[in-house]
Order: structure tokens, then C-alpha cells, then sequence
């Protein structure tokens, strides 16, 4: 009872009192500054074309009266929805192909009898710091045969070195003596893997999972650099090309949900509202997979953190 009554006397300091208000101020502060912007593409491309376009400064509300002509505009679009269907292809795939390589690579570099394991961390890490140039990396994928093809998506950001040395001191974590129980009863190195390692790493295989598919999803530059056809682009590119580029040239350009856009000035208009529909959607989407996540994310952040 007294230590209680201390810690709850202690927690009601002038000092503490001032340091939760600031805390709580700051986090909310820097909460409304990452969330705004979310709120202001959302209600964007909600907005009526005409008043969009005349609007400067904030929007905390659609502009007019809300609409979905600019997300029928969208999906009008053959263009975007194979960009889509790419995409979930790439992602799927790719963090398939990133997660078996990441396993596999920290499992090996886990193991106390790894033969040359501390000149093999060492040539892994180098790689981390220093890479040969676009140029010579552009050749090297292209003689192998990685360009234009679905290959050139997964293949080259199949491994990631970072992530594999979170994983394996993720692995590095566990006693030894559960190893040594599984190989007196039998398990091979693959057994061990799967029915002792992977299920008690749960938190940190999530987190890295995370990391993989947010990478894949928003990947775009490789795609720009090793596609050639625009059959094959993902939607990050398709967006980067809408937001940079300002290429919203859609096949469906001349009516959206009703809507006539045959002047310049409403083609205009509309070229603003694609450019945020764009953006909702090449972005939900992934924003959905978070939560189910989030329970995993703290302790796998933890179990897997560099130790030196």
C-alpha cells in the first residue's frame, strides 16, 4: 500500500504533470500533422471538378457537392486497373520470393557452426554501403535477361540486407536448448526451421513482412528503369506519371459518371480531381493491411533489433 500511494503521489509532481501535457500535446500535434494530409487527398478527390480547381489552401471538407465522377473517370481507365492488377501481382510474388530469401539468408547466419560466418557478415554488410552505379547495374540485369519481364520486379529486391540481419538476430534470441531438443529428436535443420524457429518468431517475421510488402507496394523506380512496356507497369509508376509528369490522359476522357469534359477548361478541372483519385487509390489499399499487424509490430521491432 505505501509504495503505492508514493508512485501515485510521485505521478502528480508539478515536473511530471508538466511533462505529460507536453507529451501529449506534442504527440497530438504531430499526430493532426500526419493525418491532415491523408484528410485533404480524401476529400479532393470527393470534391466537385470546378470547385477543386478554383480552391487554394486547406480542405477539411469535399468542395461542392461531393462526387465519385473522378474515381468512374479512374476505373474507366484500362490503363489504371492493369496497373493495379500488376501491382497486387508484384507485391504477392515479391514478398513471397523476399521472405523465403530473408528466412533462409538469417536461419544460415544464425547457426554458432557457420563456417566463416564473421567474414561473410562482413562481405553481406559492405553491400549495405557501397553498390556499383546505375549504370553497371542497369547492364548487369539487362544481360541476365531482367528487363521487361515480371522477373525484373521480384528478382533484383529479392533480398534485403538490413531486414535479414533483423531477422537473424531475431532468431539469435532463442535458446540454444531448443535447438538441441528438436536435433536429439530427430529434426533435420529444415524441421527445426519450420516447427520451432518460425512459429515463436511470429512478431518479427510480421514486421518484416510489413516492411517487404509497404517496399513492394510502393516500389517504382526499378520498374521505370528495367520496363518497357506499359502493359507491365505497376501503379506507383502509373501514379508518378500522373503526379509528376502530369500525364492524365485517360482513355475515357470525354464523359465521367454523366459529366461532360469536353472543354479545355473542364478537362483541366478533371485532370486535378484524377490526380488525387490516383492517389487514393494506389494508397488505401495498403494503409488496410496495418492494423491487422499492429499487435506484432512493437515486440517484432523489439525481438529483432540490432545488438552490436
Amino acid at each position: 500500500m505505501g509504495k503505492t500511494k508514493k508512485s501515485k503521489i510521485g505521478r502528480y509532481k508539478p515536473s511530471n504533470i508538466i511533462f505529460e501535457v507536453f507529451n501529449y500535446s506534442f504527440l497530438t500535434i504531430l499526430t493532426l500533422l500526419c493525418f491532415y494530409p491523408i484528410v485533404h487527398v480524401v476529400f479532393a478527390s470527393l470534391s466537385s471538378p470546378t470547385e477543386l480547381i478554383a480552391h487554394r489552401g486547406m480542405i477539411l471538407h469535399p468542395l461542392g457537392e461531393a462526387t465519385l465522377s473522378g474515381y468512374k473517370l479512374v476505373f474507366q481507365d484500362a490503363t489504371i486497373l492493369i496497373g493495379f492488377k500488376n501491382t497486387l501481382v508484384y507485391v504477392i510474388l515479391g514478398t513471397a520470393v523476399n521472405m523465403l530469401f530473408t528466412i533462409c539468408g538469417a536461419y544460415a547466419l544464425s547457426r554458432r557452426d557457420l563456417l566463416f560466418k564473421g567474414p561473410i557478415m562482413v562481405i553481406i554488410t559492405i553491400t549495405m554501403f557501397f553498390g556499383g552505379g546505375l549504370i553497371p547495374w542497369f547492364l548487369v540485369m539487362k544481360n541476365i535477361g531482367l528487363y521487361n519481364n515480371l522477373a525484373a520486379m521480384i528478382l533484383p529486391t529479392a533480398l534485403n540486407t538490413w531486414n535479414m540481419i533483423i531477422l537473424r538476430t531475431g532468431f539469435q534470441a532463442f535458446p540454444y536448448e531448443l535447438e538441441e531438443a528438436a536435433t536429439i529428436d530427430g529434426a533435420s535443420q529444415a524441421r527445426t526451421l519450420i516447427s520451432v524457429i518460425l512459429p515463436l518468431s511470429k512478431p518479427v517475421l510480421a514486421v518484416i513482412f510489413l516492411y517487404y510488402m509497404v517496399g513492394n507496394w510502393n516500389s517504382w523506380f526499378n520498374a521505370m528503369v528495367l520496363l518497357k512496356d506499359r502493359e507491365l507497369y505497376p501503379l506507383q509508376l502509373l501514379l508518378k506519371e500522373v503526379l509528376v509528369m502530369n500525364d492524365t490522359t485517360m482513355s475515357s476522357v470525354g464523359s465521367a459518371g454523366g459529366v461532360s469534359i469536353n472543354s479545355v477548361q473542364g478537362a483541366t478541372a478533371y485532370r486535378e480531381l484524377v490526380k488525387y483519385c490516383v492517389t487514393v487509390i494506389a494508397t488505401i489499399p495498403i494503409l488496410c493491411v496495418y492494423p491487422f499487424l499492429q499487435k506484432y509490430f512493437v515486440k517484432g521491432v523489439y525481438v529483432g533489433s540490432i545488438k552490436g
